[in-house]
């Protein structure tokens, strides 16, 4: 077997529907959270980058990635919560944030005026586009000096429904 490999992992949820920009509680615990985070702008081809938010386990060696595909409402707070629950856990975890570059307005998902007008916007996004995303994000992600070559996905409502890959 490969150490490549990649297994595709969709894990379901049922989200509380709560206002995207108003999570105050969970950028709390983020600037609290005593792991390493940054942004990145991953290269989707064609011009185009996926910004997403990487969380980065606290021990040294190389680890399994996650991918956490987020929600309808784009890339929440919560979802980077999430994300940093995942490197609490021993994992690094990248959180692409799929309306980035929506159009020339709304760059991310933070660029929206409300959490359903993001959901709007969600509906209206490329699948194949989505896909090409994603699969920059996995070789980003694998790339890091941190990955152990493994990644695995886990996707919330909209992005439980997006498994883009199969075994490679």
């Amino acid at each position: 077997m490969k150490s490549t490999k990649l297994f595709v992992c969709v894990l379901w949820a049922t989200v509380i529907s709560t206002p995207t920009f108003a999570q105050e509680w969970a950028v709390e615990r983020l600037d609290a959270s005593p792991r390493h985070h940054e942004w990145v702008d991953v290269p989707a081809g064609e011009g185009r980058t996926v910004r997403s938010f990487v969380a980065f386990p606290e021990k040294s060696g190389k680890t399994l990635a996650v991918i956490v595909i987020h929600e309808n409402r784009g890339l929440t707070d919560w979802v980077r919560l999430f994300a940093d629950q995942v490197a609490a856990a021993g994992y690094l975890a990248i959180a692409p944030d799929l309306l980035s570059g929506f159009d020339a307005e709304h760059a991310h998902t933070g660029a929206f005026a409300t959490s359903d007008a993001a959901r709007e916007a969600i509906y209206e996004l490329d699948a194949d586009q989505v896909t090409r995303d994603l699969l920059a994000v996995r070789e980003h992600v694998s790339e890091l000096p941190a990955a152990s070559g493994v990644t695995v996905v886990a996707g919330f409502c909209w992005g439980g429904s997006r498994p883009f890959c199969q075994a490679v």
